[in-house]
C-alpha cells in the first residue's frame, strides 16, 4: 500500500483508510469479543443471577462514555485521543499518567486473551499453549504494521463471523431457555451485583476504541460519532440475547462452575455441534479482539512519543504502510511479557478495567473543560450537544467510573495495588525523562 497526499492525514502522515463500517466494527468489535466467552463464569460466581441486573446497569455508563468520546471526537478528532485530550486539557503529566496505566491496561488485556484461547482452544485438540499464543499475538501485530485498511478489513470479517455463531446460540437456545432456570434477579442481593459491575462493564468496553486512531479515519468528525453509535445499538442487542439466553438453559450454578461457561449454555441445545462451533467462535472473537487491542495499544504510545512522553524515535510512520511501525513493535513486545501475569481472571479483568475507568474518568473531565469554552473548540464540534448538557453529562460520567472503580475493591483488591505500583514507576519515568524531553 502507497500513500498518497490526500491519503495522509497532515501532522502525522498516517493513512486514512477507515470508513463508516471499519469505525462500528473497531469499536463493537473490541466490545464483542472475548468477554462474552469468559466474564459470564467470574460474574456468576459473584452475583449469580443477578449478573444481568449488572449487565443492564453496565450500558448506563458506557452510553455516559461514550457520549463523552463521540462528542470530543466530533470536536477533536486525533490517534491517541485517550492520551492528546487529558494531556491537552488537563496537563502533561495528566496525559502521561492515563497513557501510561493503559499500557498495564493492554498487557492485561492480552494475557486475558491468551488465557482463555488456551482453553478454548485444548477442548478441540491438544496443542502447545505458549507458542500458539505467541503465534496469534505475532500475527495481529503484523496486520497492524502493514497497514490499518487492512486490520480494518480483517475486523470486519471476523465480526461477521461471531454474529453468525451467536446468532446460531441465540436462536437455537432462546426456544428452549427458561425463566425459573434464571431464578430470582436479585437473590443475591445489590452489594453482590454491584461488585459484579466492574467485571461486566468488560463487555462493553472498547466501543470507544475508534477514536485512537482518528487521524486514520475519513471524515472522523462525522464518523466516529456515527459509528459509536451503531457500536453500542449492536453490542447491546448481541450481549443481552446471549447472556439471557445462556443463563435460561443452564442458570447461574452451571455457569460459575464451567470454564466455558457459553459452550455448557450452548451444548443444551446443540449437542454435539457446540463444540467445533463455540471453539471456532471464541478463537475467531479472541483474534478479532486481539486485533483491535493491538492498534489501539500502539496508538497510545504512537501518541505518547510524538509528544516526547516516549523516545521520540517511536514516532516514526513506515514509509510503505503509513503505519506507526515502532510503536507497535514496541506493543508487541509488552504484550508477549505480559504471558507472563497470573491466571486469575478476576485479578485480570480488574487490571484491565481499572486503567480503563481512570482514562474514562480524565477524558470526561476534558470534555467538561471543552464544553466551558476550552480553546473554542466546541464551536466546532459536529455533534451537536448544548454545552450545559455535555457539562452535566461528564460530571454524571465521572461519578459512574468512580463509582464503578470503588465496587471493583470488594471482588480483589490486589489489582489495585498492581495499578498504583505502576502509577509510581510511571511517575518516576515521568520526572526523570518525559518531562525534561517534553520541554
Amino acid at each position: 500500500m502507497t500513500m498518497s497526499t490526500d491519503a495522509k492525514s497532515g501532522e502525522a502522515g498516517l493513512t486514512r483508510g477507515v470508513g463508516l463500517t471499519g469505525v462500528v466494527m473497531f469499536g463493537a468489535g473490541t466490545a464483542i469479543g472475548v468477554s462474552i466467552f469468559s466474564v459470564l463464569q467470574p460474574a456468576a460466581q459473584v452475583a449469580g443471577s443477578g449478573l444481568l441486573v449488572a449487565i443492564a446497569l453496565g450500558i448506563v455508563p458506557m452510553l455516559l462514555f461514550a457520549t463523552v468520546y463521540a462528542w470530543l471526537a466530533s470536536a477533536l478528532p486525533v490517534s491517541g485521543a485517550s492520551y492528546e485530550w487529558p494531556r491537552r486539557f488537563l496537563g502533561p503529566y495528566a496525559g502521561f499518567s492515563i497513557a501510561w496505566l493503559r499500557i498495564i491496561s493492554n498487557v492485561g488485556a492480552t494475557v486475558v486473551l491468551a488465557r482463555v484461547l488456551v482453553n478454548y482452544l485444548g477442548m478441540a485438540v491438544s496443542l502447545p499453549a505458549t507458542p500458539v499464543v505467541a503465534a496469534a499475538i505475532t500475527l495481529v501485530f503484523a496486520l497492524n504494521y502493514v497497514g490499518v485498511t487492512v486490520a480494518a478489513r480483517v475486523q470486519t470479517v471476523l465480526m461477521l463471523l461471531l454474529i453468525a455463531v451467536l446468532a446460531i446460540i441465540v436462536a437455537t437456545g432462546a426456544p428452549r431457555a427458561s425463566a425459573t432456570t434464571i431464578g430470582p434477579l436479585f437473590a443475591s442481593g445489590w452489594p453482590a451485583i454491584l461488585a459484579a459491575l466492574p467485571l461486566l462493564i468488560s463487555l462493553f468496553l472498547g466501543i470507544e476504541s475508534a477514536v485512537e486512531i482518528g487521524d486514520e479515519v475519513r471524515d472522523p468528525q462525522r464518523t466516529i460519532p456515527r459509528g459509536i453509535a451503531l457500536a453500542i445499538l449492536l453490542t447491546a442487542s448481541v450481549y443481552g440475547a446471549v447472556a439471557a439466553t445462556a443463563l435460561g438453559l443452564v442458570g447461574a450454578p452451571a455457569l460459575a462452575a464451567s470454564k466455558a461457561p457459553l459452550l455448557t449454555a450452548a451444548e443444551v441445545p446443540l449437542g454435539a455441534l457446540a463444540l467445533p462451533l463455540v471453539v471456532g467462535a471464541a478463537t475467531v472473537s479472541i483474534l478479532k479482539t486481539m486485533n483491535a487491542t493491538a492498534l489501539v495499544f500502539s496508538r497510545s504510545l504512537f501518541a505518547m512519543a510524538r509528544r516526547a512522553a516516549l523516545p521520540p524515535a517511536l514516532a516514526a510512520i513506515h514509509p510503505r504502510f503509513g503505519t506507526p511501525h515502532r510503536a507497535i513493535l514496541l506493543g508487541y513486545a509488552c504484550a508477549m511479557t505480559g504471558l507472563l501475569m497470573p491466571d486469575s481472571l478476576v485479578f485480570l479483568l480488574l487490571a484491565v478495567n481499572l486503567p480503563t475507568m481512570l482514562k474514562y474518568i480524565a477524558c470526561s473531565l476534558c470534555a467538561i473543560r471543552v464544553a466551558r469554552g476550552a480553546q473554542g473548540i466546541a464551536a466546532g464540534a459536529w455533534l451537536r450537544i448544548a454545552p450545559r448538557t455535555m457539562v452535566a453529562v461528564g460530571w454524571c460520567a465521572v461519578a459512574a467510573a468512580a463509582v464503578i472503580v470503588v465496587a471493583g475493591v470488594e471482588a480483589d483488591w490486589r489489582p489495585y495495588a498492581l495499578v498504583a505500583g505502576w502509577l509510581v514507576v510511571g511517575t518516576l519515568f515521568y520526572l526523570g525523562y518525559a518531562r525534561r524531553a517534553a520541554a
